[in-house]
């Protein structure tokens, strides 16, 4: 089976209903996704003007630890020609996240997808600086004696191919704030300021390189993507169902918020 966090606890309730003679989970970190594919299409076209202005045919986007949205598109009428578009996080519209990401997945506090046997997931792999969404490394996370046996068979096959460990600079957590602080999700539910206009493309540009300059790298840019998404969630489910919404808080996720509580 191979499936995000959400999809990974479904199949592990209903498992042992199944009669499988044996079972390998294959999971990818997740941080949001859109509720249809008509959301996140409406997403690409307000987010990557370019895609709609030119009726690109979109083959995958993902958040990348540059901190820009990479987009692949075919270029031209063959599926062999592909380009890609880089957009700054800070560069996009401010009213675009609350209808491009499904409401279940603000109360989710699996990102790591903890019941896998093996995680694969870009977040805390290093991304060179001409590097395309899906020609970067990858971090593998192996949980147990299922997960290091697809690996090991991965590797006798010739399909994988192994890395150094995956290490980490610079600090995470203040721009971890940051982020939470300026999100037009958290501001909704406090009544502060929602921004509708992301930067003008060249600002966000700096912006976005200047902070992958000085900011988190690696492992550390994991914490911080992980750590934002746990505060945001947080406060939804607080906000959302009141001091019940604690209960849906699993201990280890409680450990890190409040360590930004303090």
């Amino acid at each position: 089976f191979c499936g995000v966090g959400c999809a990974v606890q479904a199949f592990r309730a209903i498992q042992n209903e199944l009669s499988l003679e044996e079972v390998y989970v294959l999971g990818t970190n997740c941080a949001d996704n859109s509720p249809t594919p008509e959301d996140a299409q409406e997403f690409l076209w307000r987010s990557v003007p370019s895609i709609a202005d030119e009726n690109k045919k979109v083959l995958g986007y993902e958040f990348m630890q540059d901190f820009r949205v990479h987009v692949k598109y075919e270029d031209g009428n063959s599926a062999t020609n592909v380009s890609y578009e880089r957009m700054p996080y800070f560069s996009l519209p401010g009213n675009v996240a609350k209808f491009a990401i499904a409401e279940s997945c603000l109360a989710c506090f699996d990102y790591t997808n903890a019941l896998a046997d093996v995680v694969v997931g870009y977040m805390g792999a290093p991304l060179g600086s001409d590097s395309n969404m899906d020609q970067s490394y990858q971090t593998i996370t192996i949980r147990n004696s299922r997960g290091a046996k697809m690996i090991q068979n991965a590797l006798d096959a010739g399909r994988l191919e192994l890395g150094p460990v995956a290490s980490g600079s610079g600090s995470h957590e203040k721009i971890a704030m940051t982020t939470v602080a300026s999100d037009n999700i958290v501001q909704e539910m406090i009544g502060g300021d929602m921004k509708e206009q992301g930067m003008p493309r060249f600002l966000g540009e700096i912006m976005a390189t200047v902070i992958r300059s000085v900011g988190p790298k690696g492992v550390s840019f994991a914490r911080y993507s992980l750590d934002y998404h746990l505060l945001r969630n947080y406060l939804h489910v607080i906000d959302f169902w009141g001091e019940d919404g604690r209960k849906l808080v699993p201990a280890y996720a409680k450990v890190i918020v409040e360590k930004y509580l303090k």
